[in-house]
């Protein structure tokens, strides 16, 4: 968000360099970044990664996998081949001390203003690798250190990552990632709260009645057994990627756009959420697992019977949280947090519901509810904010309708949308924490979450079962209805 001094040089070094996250994601972003003329002349882009490659085995590996992600229309041979005058491979096992002063050797080769260190790796590497970066010392004060998630898997764990990780890296050097915070339509969540004096009087408890925040995936798991079932949904999306978003919607004004001051912001919500006592993750809080069903017109296996998975299993796939604000501004509001696999439909979104008004006077059809305005934000797969109100319907009688306003930002604005990892790349690289979680945030979402996972480890029940294809266990919409309140079906 803020606008940094971009390095002269830079040399960013992918640890897991010929791994999945970096050659799908990463290494198409930054080819992005090169293709836009965002990058300086002196940037270097070095892999690191335990195969025997050569250069050129290295260059035709990369290539034959960002042709798979790149879309069509923005791939482009010579620049592609530009590009790759940027790139080079190591071999490298993270684990032996002694081989990291071939990587400070080839660092010195190319200095640069900035060395940015990317650790997509298992997280039990990342202290090995951040000490043995100090041995060399790679940790000086222009070195940064991008930790990818699971940063911990409980509280106690999380806090002896971020000792470990500190004993080399000031936390100013240290980014911990959360790719939905890159995305535009994240972006455009903070200036539509705070750059239009139109909402800001309505975005409170007395004329917003609940919100509902939804990561919903129509996959399984897919070759991510090993990870997934000691994770699950609870930690894997709503610990960091929906508390994130909450705290975007929930947050106070911050005074600029300064990444200290927009996480501070961020960080009050988190302080501010109820702590879950047992009653209440029993009341509070659904957790399902998928069975066989039919997704796309095809019928999927259930989730203990995908490959990997203990047939004993209790890992939730599927997880629907209350969530309260003790603040002024959000008492009373309950933040409905639901995430799933193997649901019907992929779709990120976060959708404000008004109140109704004080008064009502215009007639309602029988059978029929009112419908107060609402307010949605569509993350993915489209970007959109659509705006429901009510209108009069054609005819003689006084009966509405709800419509909505339409900003779709793929039609509105014609100009190429960056993709998430190319923002927090280039952030990362000229210093902007902004987008980035700090240990702070990272310790009290963990402290908020952490009586959920006790409270299930503890209850012999399990998840509920539900079947792919549908939109979870049945009590998660009870969940809502209990307060009064539905989904939100988009029209």
């Amino acid at each position: 968000m803020t606008q940094l001094h971009f390095p002269t040089s830079f040399n960013l070094v992918f640890f897991g360099g010929t791994g999945d996250l970096v050659t799908r994601k990463l290494l198409p972003a930054m080819y992005q970044c090169h293709q836009y003329n965002q990058l300086v002349e002196h940037g270097r882009i070095y892999c690191l990664g335990l195969e025997s490659f050569s250069r050129d085995e290295f260059l035709a590996f990369v290539e034959s996998k960002a042709r798979e992600f790149v879309p069509k229309d923005e791939w482009n041979d010579a620049t592609w081949a530009t590009f790759q005058a940027r790139l080079a491979y190591d071999k490298l096992d993270a684990t032996k001390p002694e081989e990291y002063a071939a990587l400070k050797a080839r660092l010195e080769q190319t200095p640069a203003e900035v060395n940015v260190f990317y650790l997509s790796t298992a997280p039990f590497l990342f202290s090995i690798i951040c000490e043995n970066l100090a041995r060399q010392g790679l940790n000086d004060f222009n070195s940064r250190v991008v930790l990818e998630k699971p940063l911990g898997h409980d509280l106690a764990s999380s806090n002896q990552l971020t000792a470990e990780v500190g004993k080399h890296f000031d936390d100013r050097q240290v980014y911990r990632i959360d790719h939905y915070l890159g995305k535009e339509s994240v972006q455009n969540l903070m200036a539509l709260r705070f750059g239009n004096p139109l909402f800001e009087p309505l975005w409170r408890r007395e004329w917003i009645s609940n919100v509902q925040i939804t990561i919903a995936e129509e996959v399984g798991i897919g070759t991510r057994a090993g990870f997934y079932d000691g994770a699950g949904a609870l930690r894997d999306m709503l610990q960091n990627h929906l508390v994130q978003l909450l705290c975007f919607v929930a947050m106070e004004p911050p005074h600029s756009l300064d990444s200290c001051a927009v996480r501070d912001q961020k960080l009050k919500v988190l302080q501010s959420l109820l702590p879950f006592t047992e009653a209440d993750v029993h009341a509070k809080t659904v957790r399902g697992q998928y069975r066989t069903g039919v997704t796309g017109g095809k019928t999927v296996p259930g989730y203990l019977d995908e490959e990997g998975i203990p047939a004993d299993s209790k890992t939730e796939t599927f997880v629907a949280v209350r969530a309260d604000i003790a603040n002024w501004r959000w008492a009373g509001v309950p933040f409905y947090l639901f995430t799933g696999k193997r649901l019907p439909a992929r779709f990120t979104e976060i959708v404000i519901h008004f109140r109704d008004v004080p008064h009502p006077i215009f007639p309602v059809s029988e059978g029929q509810a009112p419908q107060p305005a609402k307010l949605v934000i569509r993350l993915q797969p489209e970007e959109y904010i659509r705006l429901y109100l009510s209108v009069k319907t054609p005819g003689d009688n006084m009966e509405l309708q709800q419509v909505y306003l339409d900003l779709d930002f793929a039609s509105k604005f014609k100009a190429r949308r960056e993709e998430a990892y190319e923002r927090l790349l280039l952030d990362a690289i000229r210093g902007n924490q902004a987008l980035f979680v700090r240990q702070d945030e990272l310790e009290e979402a963990w402290v908020w979450v952490e009586p959920i996972l006790n409270t299930w480890a503890a209850d012999p029940k399990g998840p509920l079962p539900y079947a792919a294809g549908t939109w979870g266990p049945s009590a998660s919409a009870d969940l809502l209805s209990r307060d009064g309140y539905g989904w939100h079906e988009d029209s």
